[in-house]
């Protein structure tokens, strides 16, 4: 499980990042995730596993997270944006994470491997 952000790289002339922990960030996701993946999102473990791996954040950012298959769904990797940053720049256990819902990016998943209108073959 990775973690990219994509963001623009600090020149030296940028003010230089601090290390100070942020104390609150907020996150969204697009809304058509359906609900298994917001439950996913949701979840201590998830959120556990993002103050280990976020790491330096700044608004704006949007990292890809893999948030699992399901017991009959498709592989689901969110796009998540940060929304907004307070205190320090640095996402640790002392960070609140919270989400906000953003418009419809055209995400798919959910439980099409074992219905309908999944795989046939």
């Amino acid at each position: 499980m990775g973690v990219t952000l994509v963001a623009a790289p600090m020149s030296d002339a940028d003010e230089s990042p601090t290390t100070e922990p942020a104390t609150r960030v907020v996150l969204s996701y697009p809304s058509d995730l359906s609900t298994w993946g917001r439950d996913k999102l949701d979840g201590s473990p998830f959120r556990a596993y993002l103050t280990k791996t976020l790491g330096r954040v700044e608004e704006g950012q949007v990292t890809e997270q893999f948030t699992g298959v399901g017991c009959c769904g498709d592989t689901l990797d969110v796009p998540l944006r940060i929304e907004s940053v307070e205190g320090g720049d640095v996402v640790d256990e002392s960070t609140t994470i919270e989400y906000a819902v953003r418009e419809a990016c055209g995400i798919e998943g959910g439980w099409r491997v074992q219905s309908a209108g999944g795989p046939t073959e």
